[in-house]
């Protein structure tokens, strides 16, 4: 009865560590950020990872914009630089740069918000085969903010 209960486990655990264990790439896939309005993209790009917006909820604006864009694409129309406000959002890369530093962390690279069209440093933990911990800091990682995307 035992080994019958134990060769289902083991199997699992076979598929489940290149997963959780997969050094670097672990994080590579689609994710859903916390309020599942987002889908971010995370891939190679070059000996690095990045990331971008795969999809969005609700990908054109609402009818009630007090921007005047009715129905139409979201853009990046919070950016700082006014010859980059006009980028759809959809497909906009908003991370590059991290290096996977081992222990499931990637670290040295940066992360752009559209909501207040700022960039800050940015360190990735995968804390779960499921769970990543996107961490966006101004300085240090102590002076900053967390959000748990999914898969």
């Amino acid at each position: 009865m035992k080994s019958r209960l134990l060769l289902p486990f083991l199997f699992l655990m076979v598929i489940a560590c290149p997963v959780f264990g997969a050094g670097g790439d672990g994080i590579l896939g689609l994710w859903i950020t916390p309020d599942g309005d987002c889908k971010i993209e995370i891939f190679c790009c070059g000996d690095k990872y990045c990331g971008r917006i795969a999809e969005l909820k609700d990908p054109n604006y609402p009818a009630d914009d007090e921007g005047g864009m009715a129905g139409k694409p979201k853009i990046d129309r919070e950016n700082r630089n006014p010859a980059l406000r006009s980028r759809p959002l959809v497909g906009l890369q908003l991370m590059e740069g991290l290096t996977y530093v081992g222990k499931n962390v990637w670290e040295k690279g940066t992360i752009y918000n559209p909501d207040d069209g700022r960039n800050y440093k940015c360190k990735l933990t995968l804390s779960a085969p499921d769970r990543l911990e996107v961490r966006g800091y101004i300085g240090i990682p102590l002076l900053g903010g967390t959000s748990i995307w999914t898969r």
